[in-house]
């Protein structure tokens, strides 16, 4: 016990140790806003969908998903903060963005720059040795649209949407390039990417919307902000929604999914389109609200559904312990979704021709296929004939 009078020391340490944790806690919160967390985790979540959609020898692939997950969220961290760097002073006049660590020093400029290159360096690098040149090449890429032309844009024109909507694309085309070593025009790896793109019209505007005054406050070229009645984002946001109805469709045509997935889609899908159309026909941000909130399940839903019908799983591939248990799981989840299935019962009943044309979804896969080899049997006919007329 100290003397009558006199300081406790362990009392003038303990408020000193007290102090420092809080310190340390709010750096490592600032740099997780300098990195935008949230939407470095989502882009992570859409990498590791692409990387799975591949169907490679995972329990093999354990240290390539490692590397391309960690590169991935690395590279969009460093995309965050470089973007950040730049918008502090619009930032500082937005609701929704004054709190960020630039815009309170809770974190330097300095302190920024040098995250943004740490993460951005190690990003890529972890990318480039460990996994192969294209994916190494989308993650700098996206660095360079994000922090670049993205950033650039968005005070100068309302197009800043449809390009950001590219760095939204690319992170489950890595996933899918880096489990299959740079394979990039595969055609899932198209329909992953396609669905990103598309998913983020509405997402995004709708978003924009809500936050339409705040945009305009900051400065920023966003629909929104330049319409008065928020016509042409709500035709944009239907348009969109339209366009996504249709790539499980598209799917099940080009034989990346089964017909369930075309079946599943068109409920997911109606529900996103009836939300769309109702602030499409009174555009409220009540009405905005709901088509944002439905993008957010939307996705990974989506993402669900396509990597249990994916036919990926069907291809025989060399013994491997994990892929074998999630295929057989995925399968085990098919069997159960084909046993409320009228479609199934349909195709099931009826092993005919004309009894699985009765079926829309087989028919109109059919008829897409039909148009695909008589286009390409006049393509060729065509060229043969130039041949001919060549030779005589």
């Amino acid at each position: 016990m100290p003397l009558k009078g006199t300081a406790d020391p362990c009392a003038e340490r303990l408020p000193d140790a007290g102090s420092k944790k809080k310190r340390e806690a709010s750096k490592t919160a600032a740099y997780l806003d300098l990195a935008k967390a949230k939407l470095s985790a989502l882009v992570v979540t859409t990498t590791a969908a692409g990387f799975v959609a591949a169907g490679g020898p995972l329990s093999e692939q354990a240290a390539l998903a490692g590397c391309c997950i960690v590169g991935t969220a690395l590279c969009s961290s460093s995309a965050a903060a470089m973007n950040q760097i730049f918008e502090i002073d619009r930032d500082s006049k937005m609701k929704r963005t004054q709190k960020r660590p630039l815009v309170v020093n809770t974190l330097s400029v300095q302190e920024a720059k040098t995250a943004a290159a740490v993460w951005g360096i190690s990003g890529t690098s972890i990318l480039a040795f460990g996994t192969d040149p294209v994916t190494a090449s989308l993650g700098l890429a996206n660095i360079g649209l994000y922090a670049g032309l993205y950033t650039y844009m968005k005070p100068r024109s309302i197009y800043n949407t449809w390009v950001g909507a590219v760095v939204g694309a690319i992170p489950p085309v890595m996933g899918w390039t880096a489990a299959t070593g740079g394979s990039l025009l595969d055609l899932d790896a198209m329909i992953l990417g396609t669905t990103l793109y598309l998913w983020q019209m509405p997402h995004f505007f709708a978003l924009s919307y809500m936050h339409r005054v705040d945009y305009k406050r900051g400065g920023f070229a966003m629909l929104p902000v330049l319409e008065s009645d928020g016509e042409r984002t709500s035709q944009v946001i239907l348009r969109y929604a339209a366009y996504l109805s249709t790539v499980p469709l598209i799917a099940t045509a080009c034989d990346v999914t089964s017909s369930m997935f075309a079946l599943e889609g068109i409920a997911l899908n109606s529900y996103a389109l009836y939300v769309a159309n109702n602030f499409r026909q009174e555009r409220t941000n009540a009405n905005a609200r709901k088509v944002f909130l439905t993008s957010l399940w939307y996705l990974p839903t989506w993402l669900v559904l396509f990597l249990i019908h994916s036919k990926v799983w069907d291809e025989e591939k060399d013994r491997d312990v994990v892929r074998d248990k999630l295929s057989a799981a995925i399968h085990a989840v098919r069997e159960q979704g084909k046993q409320a299935c009228i479609h199934e019962h349909v195709v099931a009943n009826n092993s005919s021709a004309s009894g699985e044309e009765a079926c829309p979804v087989t028919l109109s896969k059919n008829i897409t296929k039909g148009v695909i080899a008589g286009a390409a049997t006049s393509t060729v006919q065509t060229v043969q004939g130039a041949g001919s007329k060549k030779e005589m």
